[in-house]
């Protein structure tokens, strides 16, 4: 567990105490260690000015110097190196006007949540506890330090946090917590929709991302910051199919079975049936016709809003748009199930289409189908190198236009459905199919 990143965390201590300095190890790393975890970052905090630690490392970047911190670079690995501080006030719900270099007490206190202000001297090997920190590890409980209502007004991110840390920490949540995040939950719109959008990705790519999703809409802040995903509440579903209940159960199972996935699955999953509520009808039965399509264009909106970039926002809604092909693959031609085994999200769908059917019916018959012909086919067959391209088309004499695409992709089916082999082949059969004039 204590590994590289450990060991480079430690001199970095051990180089500030030499200089005369208090250091520890602080946050989220303290928290870890003491759950037995490993952490995916260390940060230090010390009694060492900004200018002091640059003099003191050869590598040092000093991207919040006026807060007191500095990136200590070892290697490739960013090292974020913070003066004991205290923050002055804060007017815009983000960030404090200024900041005051102060002590280790005062420095714990101006912190997050217990858990998080924990602080670790590792050449003493002493947990230094200002905050009941550790009385809260014990109890499994996120609970903001000291006025919650004023931790959140501080940075009103930091309700989202509360939720996060919930959910992938597998804690409670303090019940004056919850109620200060709930009192304050439409504000969250103060903060930038990039970092609604990453504490997001944290939550739905960590553990437990249904439940995420539960304290979302619990706390408030989901119906102000996903009110299509609020909407699927209390929408029906055929129950031959679904079983589980309406849609917003259905996604809160999804997600469940997607722990540790990649923004584009989280988020892709998140999604998949947001285009349900605008489609629900009743004919012979529950109906979402086009839902697919429609949700394929909300989540678009969706993540634009939310500030995606635009290859993770084209991802995610092609995710959406495609999930219920599946139904059809073992009655689709050669040629339009190698396009879709050939699809460069194809591992993604079949993850996403897994847990669908694990959150409904559990029938994996068309997973289990696509399976055995990813094992069948080679890459090479699924997704053949072209037999001609629209150059060969023009040293033969077709002139440039939209017919070069179409015969091209004509050339494409006949050559998935195994009915041309060569490039000779495909010429002839272009010459008799597409005669010139």
């Amino acid at each position: 567990m204590k590994g590289i990143l450990y060991r480079n965390a430690v001199g970095i201590v051990r180089t500030l105490k030499k200089a005369g300095h208090e250091a520890c190890l602080v946050g989220g790393c303290v928290r870890d260690l003491l759950m037995r975890r490993d952490p995916k970052d260390y940060d230090v905090a010390t009694s060492a000015r900004p200018e002091e630690v640059a003099k003191l490392f050869r590598r040092t970047i000093p991207v919040g110097a006026q807060f007191g911190v500095q990136i200590v670079m070892i290697g490739k690995t960013p090292y974020e190196v913070a003066t004991f501080r205290t923050d002055q006030e804060y007017k815009d719900g983000r960030h404090p006007e200024g900041v005051l270099f102060s002590s280790p007490k005062e420095d714990a206190l101006r912190r997050d949540f217990t858990v998080n202000g924990l602080f670790y001297d590792p050449l003493k090997r002493k947990v230094i506890d200002y905050v009941g920190g550790r009385a809260d590890l014990k109890l499994r409980m996120v609970r903001a330090i000291g006025d919650p209502d004023q931790r959140f007004a501080e940075d009103r991110l930091r309700m989202l946090r509360a939720v996060r840390f919930s959910a992938t920490l597998g804690f409670r949540l303090d019940p004056a917590t919850f109620k200060a995040v709930q009192a304050a939950a439409g504000r969250i719109t103060e903060v930038s929709s990039e970092r609604i959008r990453d504490e997001l990705v944290k939550l739905f790519t960590g553990p437990n991302p249904g439940r995420g999703l539960e304290l979302l809409d619990a706390s408030g802040l989901l119906k102000v910051i996903l009110p299509e995903v609020e909407k699927m509440k209390g929408v029906q579903q055929p129950p031959e199919f679904h079983p589980e209940g309406d849609v917003f159960i259905h996604t809160r199972m999804v997600l469940d079975g997607l722990p540790n996935s990649s923004p584009v699955v989280a988020i892709g999953a998140l999604l998949h049936d947001v285009g349900k509520p605008p489609t629900f009808r009743v004919a012979e039965r529950i109906r979402f016709d086009g839902h697919d399509q429609v949700g394929a264009r909300m989540a678009q909106g969706i993540c634009r809003r939310l500030r995606f970039s635009n290859a993770e926002s084209d991802a995610i809604s092609h995710l959406v748009a495609e999930h219920m092909k599946f139904k059809d693959v073992r009655q689709m031609r050669l040629s339009t199930l190698k396009r879709f085994m050939g699809d460069s999200l194809f591992s993604e769908h079949m993850k996403l289409h897994r847990a669908d059917c694990m959150a409904s019916h559990k029938d994996l018959a068309n997973w289990n189908f696509l399976r055995r012909k990813l094992k069948e086919m080679p890459k090479k067959e699924i997704k053949p190198a072209p037999l001609i391209t629209g150059h060969d088309l023009l040293q033969i004499g077709y002139p440039e236009g939209p017919q070069v695409g179409l015969i091209l992709k004509a050339v494409e089916e006949k050559q998935l459905e195994k009915e041309l082999a060569s490039k000779a082949e495909a010429l002839a059969w272009v010459a008799e199919a597409f005669p010139r004039r």
